[in-house]
C-alpha cells in the first residue's frame, strides 16, 4: 500500500492489533498492546508455505483451505478453524502483492476517524471491535485518522485515488456529508457510524441518540429536577440533531426548562467545559439537571458544578452515556446509560465485507435504542 503523505498512523488486524507510523519515528503500539504474531515467520531460506502446503497438511482441497481463510459462509467452522490453525503453525501469510494482481483487491479496510473523537471512550473500542470481528478474515484494517485543520474529504479522497482499501468505514457522519456522497459517485464500499440525511442505501450502525436525549429528560424528571443543561456534541453532527431534538421535545412535553451550552460541545476540551458549567452554574436561575453527550464532558460538567459547592444527587443531577464503563467509578451518584461500541464495531465490519464481496449481509442497517430501565445510578 502507497504511504499516505499526511501524518496518518496504520493499524492491522491480522494476528493481532499493531500500529505503524511514519518511516522516520516509531509509534507506540496501538490501544497499548504490544507488538503480537500468533505464528512464527518461515526460516529465512526455506520454501514458503502456500495454499498447496495447507491443503496437503489438511488433506482439504485447495480451494477449500482458500475460501475457509476468507471465512466463506459455505465452510463448516471446524473446518475454518483446522485451516486456520494449520496456517499459523505453518506460519503462513498471504501474499498480498499477488493477490491485487490477480484480484484487483488490497484485502484492506480503512477506518477513518477525527483525532477529536473521545479517545478514552468510543475510539479505542470503536478499532478495537472492528479489528477484532476481522480476525481469521482475509482482511486488514487501516486506520486513517484526519485532524481539526484537514478538510474530512481529504483521507478519504486519498484512499481512493490511491486504490488503497476496498471498503471504508466513517464515523461522526454530518447530515449532508459530502465524504458519503463522494463515496457513492466512486462506486467505493463504505459502511458508517451515523446516520445522514442524504437518502442514500448503505450499511451502517448507529446510537438512537433521539431516544437517548428523551430518555434523559425522563429520567432526570423522575429525580424532580425542573431545569435541564445539555452539553450536545458539535451542531454539525447528525447524533447531535438527533439528540438535542429528543431532549427539547421531551423537556417541553413534561413542563421543563430546556437550555442548550451554546459555548462548548461535549468534544470540547475538558477544562473548556469545566469553566464553562463553572460560570454557568455560578449564575441565577441554576440549571439543576446536565445531560452530557460524552465521558469526558460528563465528569468536567460535574467538577464544574462542584466548584460552585453544589453536590451531585442533592443540588443537581446529571445524565450521560459511555462506551467504557468508567462513570461510576467517578461518581456512583451519576446516571448512566452503556453504547455498546462493541457491537457498533462487529457489525460494521460484517457489513462492509459482504458490500466488498458483493453479497447480502445478515443485517446492513442497524440501530441500538436505549430503554428507560437501561439508565442507572451505581450501586
Amino acid at each position: 500500500m502507497a504511504r499516505c503523505p499526511c501524518p496518518a498512523a496504520q493499524v492491522w488486524a491480522e494476528s493481532g492489533l499493531e500500529m505503524q507510523g511514519r518511516h522516520d519515528h516509531k509509534e507506540p503500539t496501538a490501544l497499548g498492546l504490544d507488538k503480537m504474531t500468533e505464528s512464527p515467520l518461515p526460516l529465512i531460506g526455506a520454501e514458503r508455505p502456500t495454499l498447496k502446503t495447507i491443503a496437503a497438511a489438511t488433506g482439504l482441497a485447495i480451494a477449500t483451505v482458500s475460501r475457509a481463510l476468507k471465512d466463506a459462509p459455505d465452510i463448516g467452522e471446524e473446518t475454518k478453524r483446522r485451516v486456520r490453525e494449520t496456517a499459523a503453525r505453518l506460519g503462513y501469510r498471504q501474499n498480498r502483492a499477488a493477490v491485487r494482481l490477480r484480484t484487483g483487491k488490497t484485502n484492506v479496510i480503512a477506518l477513518v476517524l477525527s483525532t477529536e473523537s473521545d479517545v478514552m471512550n468510543h475510539t479505542s473500542k470503536l478499532i478495537y471491535s472492528i479489528a477484532n470481528a476481522l480476525r481469521g478474515t482475509a482482511y486488514h484494517l487501516v486506520v486513517m485518522p484526519f485532524f481539526p485543520d484537514q478538510d474530512p474529504l481529504d483521507p478519504v479522497r486519498y484512499l481512493v485515488e490511491t486504490e488503497s482499501a476496498d471498503g471504508i468505514i466513517l464515523n461522526q457522519t454530518k447530515p449532508d456529508d459530502p465524504r458519503l456522497r463522494y463515496l457513492a459517485e466512486h462506486h467505493v464500499p463504505f459502511a458508517t457510524h451515523g446516520r445522514s440525511d442524504m437518502g442514500l442505501d448503505h450499511p451502517y450502525f448507529d446510537y438512537d441518540n433521539e431516544s437517548f436525549g428523551r430518555l434523559a429528560v425522563q429520567a432526570l424528571a423522575l429525580r424532580k429536577r425542573h431545569h435541564v443543561y445539555m452539553i450536545a456534541p458539535p451542531r454539525n453532527h447528525m447524533y447531535a440533531r438527533h439528540m438535542i431534538l429528543g431532549a427539547s421535545q421531551e423537556a417541553a412535553a413534561q413542563g421543563l426548562r430546556f437550555e442548550l451550552a451554546d459555548d462548548i460541545t461535549s468534544d470540547s476540551p475538558a477544562a473548556a467545559m469545566e469553566a464553562a458549567v463553572t460560570r454557568r452554574f455560578a449564575q441565577n436561575p441554576c440549571p439543576d439537571a446536565i445531560i452530557s453527550g460524552s465521558t469526558t464532558g460528563a465528569m468536567a460538567a460535574v467538577a464544574g458544578a462542584e466548584r460552585n459547592g453544589l453536590k451531585i444527587a442533592q443540588d443537581f443531577d446529571i445524565a450521560s452515556k459511555e462506551a467504557i464503563g468508567f462513570l461510576h467509578r467517578f461518581r456512583k451518584e451519576m446516571i448512566v446509560v452503556p453504547e455498546d461500541v462493541g457491537r457498533a464495531g462487529h457489525f460494521l465490519a460484517r457489513a462492509i465485507m459482504a458490500a466488498i464481496e458483493g453479497r447480502a449481509p445478515d443485517e446492513s442497517q442497524g440501530l441500538e435504542v436505549p430503554q428507560l430501565s437501561d439508565f442507572r445510578t451505581g450501586s
